[in-house]
C-alpha cells in the first residue's frame, strides 16, 4: 500500500477532533498502531474502559473510536493493508454484537426468565445474522451493519421468581433485539458504535423485527425473491448455539443454492442485472453526485460484488467451494475453477482494492457513511493525497480506468448472447448511421431528407449544435458514444412516427442533454430500445409530457413494462402502498416527503402514458387525478400528525375540504389544490396543534426536495380569506357560512367536498354545505352578486389577442360554471338534488330535466363544456399556459353558452 502524502491528523477531521479532545489519546493511538489491530485486543481495550467506571455502551463507543483512529493511522502510514482494515472493523463489529447481546440477555432473563422452546424444552438464544459486508467479513470503516435476528423456537420464558414477568419467546426476542439495536446505534456524547440496518429481514421494514426459524423457512419457501437469494449468500451467524446455526443453514441453503443450473436461473439473473441498472439510474437521478459513487456507480464496488456472487448463485448448489461469503475469496475460487481467467480476476481484485481503499478515505474525512466524492475542492484534494496522488485529476483518471475495467467485465458476463448476435446480424444489413464523427451539416441534412424529415437543414443544424455543445463535448467518450448511438436510433423513429419532426427532435435533444451526464439512463435506453420508442411517442404527442420526463427522468423505468404501464389504477392498492412505504421510513421526514413525490410522479406518469395513447377521456382522467390527490392528501395528513410530538390524540379530529378543481373532481396534471382545514376538538391545545398540522401539511406539499414538489396549495378560500385563521373550528365555519360569507363563497361551496381526514367532520361539513346551499335567496339580489363577481373576474383576465380564451372569455368555461352555480344557489331550496357534487355537466343536464332551463340547450351547453375541457387539456399538454384557440373552432359552442347566459342571467 502506498503511504498517504498526508498525516492522519491533517487528513481526517474525525481523527483530529478525537485526538485533540483528550491529551492522553495521542499515546493510546500510537501504542495501538504499533501492532496489527486484531480481534484479540478488543476485550483488553474494553476492560480498560469499564475498569475506569464506564458503563458498557459508553465504553464500547470509546473503544470503537480508538480502534478507528488506530486503523486510520496504520492505513494512511502504509502499515496496514486493506485486508487488515476490513478484518479489524468486521471483527470489532462481531465483538460489539456478542458483548452487548450477552449483557442484554442477562438483563432480560433476570427480568423475564429464560426463553424455552415449546417443542424441545431447551433454553433459546438469539441468532444474530450479519448480512452484506459484515457477513463477508469485509466491512468498511464507517459502514452500517446489516443484521437479521432469528430465534429457534416459539414458546414462553420460564420464570423462577414472582418478580419476573413471563413473556412469549417472540416478545422476549423482539425486546432483546430492540435493546441491541439501541446499544449499538444510539448516538451519545461519544458517538455510536455501529449504525444498524434491519431492512434485509423477511418482509423488510413491514416484517417483524425478529423471526423464528419456522417463520424464516415459510417466508423463503413462499415469498423469497430472486434478489433475496443474492442477499442471503452473505448471511453469517455472529451469535447463537452451533446446533441452532446448523439448523438455520439447512433452511437457508436450499433457497440460495439450487441443485441444478437451468436456463430459467440464468434468465432470472439477467433480470436482476436489469433491476440493478434501473436502481442505479433512480439513485443517480435523485443524487446526481452519485455519478462518482464508488459503491453504486458504474463500474463500482457493487458490480464487483454482484459479479462474484452470480457465479455462486448459478454454481454454488453443486460446488460448495463457491459458497464463501467473501467477495475476494470467491474471485480467487473463480480463477481456480477457470470460470474467469487469472488475468481477469487479478484486474478485478486490483480494482476492488483500489475502490475499497478510496471508499475508506472518503469516510476517513468525517467518519461519515459516504461513497461519493465531496463537493469541496480542498476535501477532494485531501482524498487524492490520502490515495497517494498529487492532485485530484490523477485520482479521477485512475478511478476512471478501474471503473472501466470493472464495467467491461460486468457487461461481458451479463450480455445476452442471442440478443447481441441478433443485433449484430441486423447491423450488417442496416443503413449507415446518420451521425458520425466530423460530419458536415449538408451531409446530415441529406441523410435526414432521405428518411423523410421535413426541414432537414434546420434539423441538421440543431443536431450539430447539440453534439458540439460544451456540455456534451465534456462527456466521457463512452457516454458520448452512447448518446450518439441513441440519437441515430431515434431519428428514423421520429421520421416514421411523427409529423412535426423538428419539435419532437428538439424535445428529445433537451431530454438527452438533461440526462447526458447520468450514464445509467443512457445505458437504460440503450439496453431497452422499446423504451426509447415510447419516449419518442410521448414527446411527439405532448410538450408538457416531454418537459415532465425531462424534469423527472427517474420515471424512465416506468416505460419498461407494458403490464404496469397500461394497467388501470387500483386506488385501494395504491393507498396501501403509500402507507406501507411511509411506515417503512417513519421518523425520516425528508425520506417520507420524497416517497410521496416519487409515488405521485410514477402514478401520474402512468396516467399520462394512457392518456396519450387515447385510453382515457378527459373526465375519466380528471377522476383518476382527483383520486390520486385525495390519497396523497390523506396520507400526508396522517404522516405529518405523527411528527407532532405533543399530540393529544393518535387520530386527529381534523379534515381537509377540497374546493375548485379538486372539489369538483376536475383536476388536471399541474392543477393547484384549493383546500381549507377544519377541526372539531375541544381540547385546550387543539387550535395550536391543528394550526401546526396545517402549516406542516402545506410545507410537505409545496417544499422542493430532490424529487420536486408534491402539489401547490391554495388556501385563499378559507373563512375571511388571507386575514382568516389557517384552521377553522367546525362550529365557527358553520356560523361564518350562515351569517358572514359572501355570495361568491357560496358559489365556491357548490364545488366543495370532504377530501381527507376525519370522516365524521366530513359528514358534518357535507350537512353544513347542503344547508347553506339550500338557503332561500332573493333571486334579483343573487343575480346581481353573481354578475358583479363575473365582471370582476373578466376584468382581471383581459384577452387582448385575436383568439378565444376557452376559460375566461364570454361564452367560455367560467360562464358555464357561473350559470351552474347560480342555478344551484337559486333553486336548491326547492330541489335538494342540486346540492350533489356531481360536476357541471351532470348538473346542467339535471337543471334541464327539472325544467329550470331549456333541456335541449342544457345538453348543448354540457357538450360545449366537455369540448372546451378537451381542447384546454390538449393545449396544456402542448405546454401552453393559456388555453386559447381560433374563434372559428368554437364559435357554435360559445354562441350556445351565451344564449343560456342570456336566458338565466340577463
Amino acid at each position: 500500500m502506498t503511504p498517504s502524502y498526508l498525516t492522519s491528523n491533517v487528513a481526517s477531521r474525525f481523527y483530529s477532533r478525537w485526538l485533540n479532545a483528550d491529551p492522553a489519546r495521542a499515546g493510546m493511538v500510537t501504542s495501538l498502531a504499533e501492532l496489527s489491530i486484531t480481534p484479540a485486543i478488543f476485550a483488553r481495550l474494553l476492560q480498560n474502559e469499564t475498569a475506569a467506571g464506564m458503563p458498557l455502551p459508553r465504553a464500547m463507543r470509546r473503544v470503537r473510536n480508538l480502534v478507528l483512529a488506530g486503523l486510520i493511522e496504520r492505513d494512511l502510514s502504509g502499515r496496514a493493508e486493506l485486508d487488515e482494515v476490513m478484518a479489524a472493523i468486521s471483527g470489532f463489529a462481531d465483538f460489539a454484537i456478542r458483548t452487548h447481546l450477552a449483557a442484554l440477555m442477562a438483563e432480560m432473563t433476570q427480568a423475564h426468565g429464560t426463553p424455552i422452546g415449546a417443542e424441545s424444552g431447551k433454553p433459546q438464544e438469539m441468532i444474530v445474522l450479519g448480512m452484506g459486508k459484515l457477513g463477508g467479513g469485509e466491512l468498511n470503516v464507517s459502514s452500517d451493519i446489516d443484521l437479521i435476528f432469528v430465534y429457534p423456537e416459539d414458546g414462553e420464558t420460564r420464570t423462577t421468581t414472582p418478580e419476573q414477568r413471563q413473556l412469549s419467546n417472540h416478545e422476549f426476542f423482539v425486546r432483546l433485539g430492540r435493546k441491541l439495536i439501541g446499544a449499538l446505534s444510539e448516538i451519545t456524547e461519544d458517538g455510536f458504535t455501529f449504525r444498524v440496518d434491519m431492512a434485509l429481514r423477511p418482509n423488510g421494514a413491514s416484517g417483524p423485527l425478529v423471526a423464528s426459524m419456522a417463520m424464516v423457512e415459510e417466508y423463503l419457501i413462499v415469498q423469497g425473491r430472486e434478489w433475496e437469494r443474492y442477499a442471503w449468500v452473505k448471511a453469517r451467524a455472529v451469535t447463537g448455539q452451533p446446533e441452532d446455526i446448523a439448523a438455520l443453514d439447512q433452511i437457508v441453503r436450499p433457497f440460495v443454492y439450487r441443485r441444478y443450473l437451468d436456463f430459467g436461473a440464468i434468465e432470472a439473473l439477467r433480470n436482476m442485472h436489469a433491476q440493478i441498472r434501473a436502481e442505479v439510474a433512480r439513485q443517480e437521478a435523485r443524487h446526481p453526485e452519485r455519478s462518482n459513487n464508488v459503491k453504486l456507480g458504474r463500474g463500482g464496488i457493487r458490480e464487483i460484488e454482484f459479479l462474484a456472487q452470480v457465479f455462486q448463485l448459478i454454481r454454488g448448489g453443486r460446488d460448495a467451494t463457491l459458497r464463501d461469503r467473501s467477495t475476494r475469496a470467491t474471485l480467487h475460487t473463480l480463477a481456480e475453477k477457470n470460470l474467469l481467467s487469472t488475468a481477469e480476476v487479478e484486474q478485478l481484485l486490483h480494482a476492488y482494492t483500489f475502490l475499497r481503499n478510496l471508499e475508506h478515505r472518503l469516510q476517513y474525512l468525517d467518519d461519515a457513511q459516504t461513497h461519493t466524492f465531496p463537493v469541496n475542492p480542498e476535501d477532494r484534494l485531501t482524498v487524492a493525497k490520502m490515495m497517494g496522488c498529487q492532485d485530484i485529476e490523477s485520482l479521477l483518471a485512475e478511478l476512471d480506468i478501474q471503473r472501466k475495467i470493472v464495467a467491461a467485465q460486468f457487461d461481458a458476463i451479463f450480455s445476452d448472447k442471442k440478443s447481441a448476435q441478433a443485433e449484430g446480424n441486423a447491423g450488417e444489413a442496416a443503413a449507415p448511421p446518420i451521425l458520425s464523427d466530423a460530419e458536415s451539416s449538408e451531409a446530415i441534412a441529406a441523410r435526414l431528407s432521405a428518411i423523410g424529415f421535413n426541414d432537414a437543414a434546420a434539423v441538421a443544424q440543431r443536431l450539430l449544435l447539440t453534439l458540439q455543445s460544451p456540455k456534451l463535448q465534456s462527456l466521457p467518450e463512452a457516454s458520448r458514444g452512447k448518446l450518439t448511438a441513441l440519437i441515430n436510433s431515434a431519428l428514423p423513429l421520429i421520421a416514421a412516427s411523427t409529423t412535426d419532426h423538428a419539435a419532437t427532435l428538439a424535445r428529445l435533444l433537451d431530454f438527452f442533454e438533461a440526462i447526458a451526464r447520468r450514464a445509467a439512463y443512457l445505458a437504460l435506453l440503450t439496453e431497452y430500445p422499446h423504451t426509447l420508442e415510447r419516449v419518442i411517442r410521448m414527446m411527439s404527442a405532448s410538450d408538457w409530457a416531454a418537459k415532465y420526463l425531462t424534469r423527472h427522468p427517474i420515471l424512465l423505468d416506468e416505460l419498461l413494462e407494458d403490464r404496469t404501464l397500461k394497467a388501470a389504477p387500483d386506488w385501494a392498492a395504491f393507498a396501501a402502498e403509500v402507507q406501507r412505504q411511509l411506515a417503512a421510513h417513519a421518523g425520516d421526514t425528508e425520506h417520507q416527503m420524497n416517497v410521496l413525490r416519487d409515488l405521485h410522479h410514477a402514478q401520474l406518469f402512468r396516467l399520462l402514458a394512457q392518456d396519450l395513447e387515447g385510453d382515457l377521456t378527459v373526465e375519466r382522467l380528471a377522476d383518476h387525478l382527483s383520486a390520486l390527490a385525495d390519497i396523497l392528501v390523506d396520507a400526508t395528513v396522517k404522516a405529518v400528525w405523527q411528527t407532532i410530538h405533543n399530540r393529544h390524540v393518535e387520530v386527529p379530529k381534523f379534515a381537509v375540504i377540497a374546493y375548485g378543481k379538486l372539489g369538483g373532481k376536475e383536476l388536471g396534471y399541474a392543477s393547484d389544490l384549493d383546500v381549507i382545514f377544519l377541526f372539531d376538538d375541544d381540547h385546550p391545545e387543539a387550535p395550536g396543534l391543528y394550526a401546526k398540522l396545517a402549516q406542516r401539511f402545506i410545507t410537505w406539499m409545496t417544499s422542493h426536495t430532490p424529487a420536486g414538489i408534491l402539489f401547490d396549495v391554495d388556501i385563499a378560500l378559507r373563512p375571511d380569506g388571507a386575514s382568516g385563521l389557517l384552521v377553522s373550528r367546525l362550529s365557527a365555519f358553520e356560523k361564518y357560512q350562515a351569517e358572514s360569507a359572501w355570495v361568491w363563497e357560496h358559489q365556491a361551496l357548490t364545488r366543495a367536498r370532504f377530501c381527507a381526514g376525519d370522516a365524521a367532520i366530513g359528514e358534518r361539513f357535507e350537512a353544513i354545505r347542503e344547508a347553506v346551499l339550500r338557503q332561500p335567496r332573493d333571486p334579483e339580489k343573487l343575480k346581481s352578486e353573481v354578475l358583479a363577481m363575473r365582471r370582476k373576474m373578466r376584468d382581471a383576465h383581459p384577452n387582448r389577442s385575436q383568439q378565444f380564451d376557452l376559460k375566461h372569455d364570454a361564452g367560455g368555461m367560467i360562464d358555464i360554471e357561473f350559470i351552474v352555480q347560480f342555478l344551484v344557489l337559486r333553486h336548491a331550496a326547492q330541489y335538494p338534488q342540486l346540492t350533489a357534487d356531481i360536476g357541471n355537466i351532470a348538473l346542467l343536464r339535471l337543471c334541464g330535466e327539472l325544467g329550470l332551463i331549456d333541456a335541449v340547450l342544457a345538453n348543448e351547453v354540457a357538450a360545449a363544456y366537455r369540448a372546451f375541457r378537451k381542447l384546454q387539456h390538449q393545449i396544456r399538454l402542448q405546454g401552453h399556459d393559456r388555453a386559447r384557440v381560433e374563434f372559428g373552432r368554437v364559435e357554435n359552442e360559445a354562441a350556445r353558452v351565451k344564449r343560456l347566459w342570456s336566458a338565466v342571467l340577463a
